[in-house]
């Protein structure tokens, strides 16, 4: 078992249940959707992208193209691409690399981080599986960081997150930032980070936390690996951060629940990092499940979170501006 300090923060009996409810219902959907055809998923992916987003900042949401030609990406953009004079959130959405940013769950956690930080947001739109396979998104991704660089943000006011499989691509854009010799963000955010793409079965809390985990099927992990690498080498880092060369990245900030299958794949990229040299916190959470800062309306826990998160970037803010 890899060590951890749980975090102390009270969990409401409402926020228990909602998790045991959602393990006995949304799993077993996320299940039924990973193992169906291609129609199956092309049906869910329109269905979860047409979802509305009605918050308070909607009229300031846009999709848009942005980018040079030849390294275009699309996606939700909150603010003004041209506006560089705010910091900008760059969040890699998850979903196993096969469903969409559903915007009234992702702009909702989005537009209340830019709004605390007055910064804006963008959500790269990238590629999907199974109709595009590994590196198609994280090239999308790296062509939405370059595009905000050539747009004029300044590196040290641009912040990376990603949840999930938005967490792999994450850190997977860190390492392109790297080999490119681009500069890097301020700081990045992973929440719930899938950093293993290989081997089902490991990291250990795969199989410990199989029973407990409220959303993901862990089992269909080989055929999200199927689905979206299909003969890649999952020990190419790009893939599999864990392997990755940490050296340079900027500070990192994860999170990961305790009962979640994908504790270790935090709790080991964090280590990985910190013996690299990166300055690296992790917030271990009890009985929340997988990527629970996006679901402020159902656990109210959550808005702390949500200012740990905060606090976080304008720490790293607040440094790059005296560097």
């Amino acid at each position: 078992m890899v060590p951890y300090v749980l975090k102390p923060v009270r969990i409401s009996l409402r926020s228990r249940l909602l998790t045991a409810l959602l393990r006995r219902t949304l799993r077993p959907l996320m299940r039924f959707y990973v193992h169906g055809s291609f129609d199956r998923l092309a049906r869910l992916q329109l269905f979860l992208a047409g979802r509305l987003y009605c918050g308070r900042d909607a009229a300031a949401v846009r999709y848009r193209v942005v980018g040079a030609p030849g390294g275009r990406v699309p996606g939700h953009w909150l603010g003004e691409p041209a506006d560089a004079a705010r910091p900008l959130l760059l969040w890699i959405h998850g979903g196993g690399f096969l469903i969409p940013a559903a915007p009234e769950t992702y702009l909702l956690l989005v537009s209340r981080l830019c709004r605390a930080l007055g910064a804006q947001g963008f959500l790269p739109d990238y590629r999907l599986a199974p109709f595009n396979r590994f590196p198609a998104a994280l090239d999308d991704c790296e062509r939405a960081y370059r595009a905000v660089l050539d747009a004029g943000h300044a590196p040290g006011r641009i912040v990376i997150a990603g949840d999930s499989a938005g967490g792999n691509l994450a850190l997977g854009l860190l390492q392109r930032i790297a080999r490119a010799g681009l500069p890097m963000p301020a700081c990045a955010v992973l929440v719930s980070p899938v950093t293993e793409m290989g081997r089902v079965h490991a990291p250990p809390s795969r199989a410990r936390n199989a029973a407990r985990e409220a959303l993901l099927p862990i089992a269909a992990l080989q055929r999200v690996d199927t689905l979206y690498a299909g003969d890649w080498d999952a020990a190419d880092p790009e893939l599999s951060p864990l392997y990755a060369d940490y050296r340079g990245f900027p500070p990192l900030y994860f999170l990961a629940g305790e009962c979640e299958v994908l504790l270790d794949d935090a709790l080991l990229a964090a280590e990985a990092a910190r013996a690299d040299g990166v300055d690296t916190r992790i917030d271990v959470w009890p009985v929340l499940p997988h990527a629970f800062p996006l679901f402020e309306p159902l656990f109210p826990e959550v808005r702390e979170a949500r200012d740990d998160i905060v606090a976080f970037i304008q720490q790293h803010l607040r440094e790059e501006s005296r560097a």
